[in-house]
C-alpha cells in the first residue's frame, strides 16, 4: 500500500467566508487537518493539496477574493503537489490521477471540505478509478442545509454521509486510528451494501409496517401542507389554523 493525503478546499471560504463549516467544529477538524499532514511528512506520505477556483463573478471561491485563498493553516505547510479544480471531484478537469499514478499511489487519504460534496464526490470517484480511498470524520466537515426539498443540520448531514462512505466507497476512521495505521502500514476497515444493511433484514413484520404507515404518514402530511399552501397563495387569505385561532 502507497498512500497519499489529499487535503480538499482548505480555503477561507469554509473558516471566516460565506460557507462556514459547523460541525465538526473548526476547533476540532483544523487542527486534525494539520495533524495528518504533520504525519504525513514525517512518514513520507505525499501531500497533495486541493484549491477550489470559481470564476470572478460566482458568489464563493472566486478568483482573486479572500475566500479563495487556501487557509493560512494549510498555505504554510509542505506539500508534495497543488492542484486547482472547478468542479466537485478533485479528479475532474485536473492532473490529479496523472500524478498519483507517476508517484505509484494506490490509496488515497481525504481530509478538508465539504463531507458531502468534494469529499463525498472525490472518494467516489477515486473508488471508480481503482482506488482505495480513506476518509477522516473529524478531519472533514459541512454545514446548516436548507433549500426546497427539505433542511437537515451539519451533524446529522454529515453522519449519513459516513455512514454512505463507509458502505462501499472509503474506509473512514478518526485522526487518531489513521495514525495508528498510517504507523503499523495496517489497512482501514471497509463495509461493504450487504453488511451495513443488515438492521433492515432483521426488522419483524410489525416494525416494517410501522415503518412503511409512519412514512406514508409523513408523505401525506406533506402533500397536504403543500396543498394548503397553494390553496392560500392562490385565494390570498390565511389559513384554516390561523383562522381557527391556533
Amino acid at each position: 500500500m502507497k498512500r497519499a493525503l489529499i487535503v480538499i478546499d482548505v480555503q477561507n471560504e469554509y473558516i471566516d467566508g460565506k460557507l462556514p463549516i459547523g460541525f465538526p467544529s473548526l476547533h476540532v477538524s483544523l487542527p486534525n487537518i494539520m495533524m495528518a499532514m504533520d504525519a504525513a511528512a514525517d512518514a513520507h506520505v505525499p501531500i497533495v493539496v486541493i484549491q477550489h477556483v470559481a470564476d470572478p463573478s460566482s458568489p464563493i471561491f472566486a478568483k482573486g477574493s479572500h475566500g479563495v485563498q487556501l487557509h493560512e493553516t494549510v498555505a504554510t505547510k509542505p506539500r508534495d503537489h497543488l492542484v486547482q479544480k472547478s468542479e466537485d471531484s478533485a479528479f475532474d478537469g485536473t492532473d490529479l490521477a496523472e500524478w498519483l499514478t507517476g508517484a505509484g499511489v494506490d490509496t488515497i487519504t481525504i481530509v478538508g471540505y465539504m463531507t458531502q460534496n468534494c469529499d463525498e464526490a472525490t472518494a467516489r470517484d477515486a473508488t471508480q478509478r481503482g482506488l482505495a480511498v480513506e476518509l477522516l470524520s473529524d478531519a472533514t466537515g459541512t454545514l446548516d442545509f436548507a433549500n426546497a426539498a427539505g433542511a437537515i443540520s451539519a451533524k446529522e448531514l454529515h453522519e449519513s454521509v459516513l455512514v454512505v462512505l463507509q458502505s462501499g466507497f472509503a474506509a473512514v476512521a478518526t485522526t487518531s486510528a489513521w495514525l495508528d495505521a498510517l504507523r503499523t502500514g495496517a489497512e482501514l476497515p471497509l463495509s461493504n451494501i450487504f453488511a451495513s444493511t443488515e438492521p433492515a433484514r432483521h426488522l419483524s413484520a410489525h416494525e416494517k409496517l410501522e415503518r412503511f404507515e409512519s412514512e406514508a404518514k409523513e408523505k401525506l402530511e406533506g402533500a397536504e401542507s403543500r396543498i394548503e399552501a397553494e390553496q392560500i397563495e392562490h385565494a390570498g387569505g390565511e389559513s384554516i389554523a390561523a383562522r381557527l385561532g391556533f
